[in-house]
């Protein structure tokens, strides 16, 4: 069984309604794939979100606001409303951009460490996008005390460095179909050092499409091949990283049901 990590079910263009949603569904679990996490990305897009996904087999949900989402806002009060919904497993996705904004940088950290923060009141983990952002990405999740909640870096693009920075604050690392791409040489050689309990897989539908369906729109069964590209990367059983990524899965959402 596979889990995709990382999806936004809500923004798939090949899916645009609740019902093609669930056969799309349906045509990842025909390749093993049983659970989907739809990320959150703007408060404004929540609720037509969680409508969209409402009780469909597998899927839960995040609740946060993206650092290239800061222009719509973030008002706490409402998340943590969001956030503490039905199925709502995690914070996020939040963090830092500075490769497509950097003119929003104080908007940004501020974003950032008010969901660090209630990702610690409410006990759930922190979905974390960052971009040339690394070194202050670690500090605010340092000075955070994320620890306390958990949380993934994910559609991780970043050097060894950061990635053992976050491994050591006890953080996850997902790998996204960018991975597979010919020339993702310095990214592999980071995939390949990732201990396999720490390792998650997602798709970030319907974006970043892994080989071979790299120009298609992204779509949760394609994590199927992003697994097997990793298992041959890292000379393991896809079975085995099948079944590690999926239990780390749920051992950092821990209120996703399995």
């Amino acid at each position: 069984m596979f889990v995709d990590s990382h999806c936004h079910l809500n923004r798939l263009k090949n899916a645009p309604d609740r019902d093609s949603v669930a056969k799309l569904l349906e045509g990842a679990r025909s390749r093993g794939v049983n659970h989907f996490l739809c990320v959150s990305v703007c408060q404004s897009e929540f609720e037509s979100m969680k409508d969209m996904v409402a009780g469909l087999e597998g899927v839960s949900l995040s609740a946060g606001v993206h650092p290239l989402d800061v222009d719509d806002g973030l008002d706490i009060e409402l998340l943590r409303q969001q956030a503490s919904a039905a199925n709502v497993v995690a914070i996020g996705e939040t963090g830092l951009d500075y490769y497509y904004s950097k003119d929003s940088k104080d908007t940004q950290q501020e974003y950032f460490t008010a969901q660090i923060g209630l990702a610690v009141e409410l006990d759930k983990p922190v979905i974390v996008h960052t971009r040339d952002a690394r070194e202050d990405t670690i500090q605010l999740l340092k000075d955070g005390g994320v620890e306390q909640c958990g949380g993934v870096l994910h559609c991780f693009t970043e050097n060894w460095e950061m990635a053992k920075a976050a491994l050591d604050l006890g953080m996850y690392i997902s790998m996204s179909g960018i991975v597979s791409f010919k020339n993702a040489k310095e990214l592999q050689a980071v995939a390949k050092q990732i201990p396999l309990d720490r390792l998650l897989i997602e798709t970030d539908s319907p974006y970043l499409a892994p080989v071979p369906h790299r120009g298609k729109e992204n779509q949760p069964a394609f994590v199927a091949d992003l697994a097997q590209f990793l298992a041959d990367l890292r000379g393991e059983r896809l079975e085995a990283l099948a079944q590690q990524t999926t239990a780390n899965y749920f051992n950092l959402f821990k209120l996703a049901a399995n």
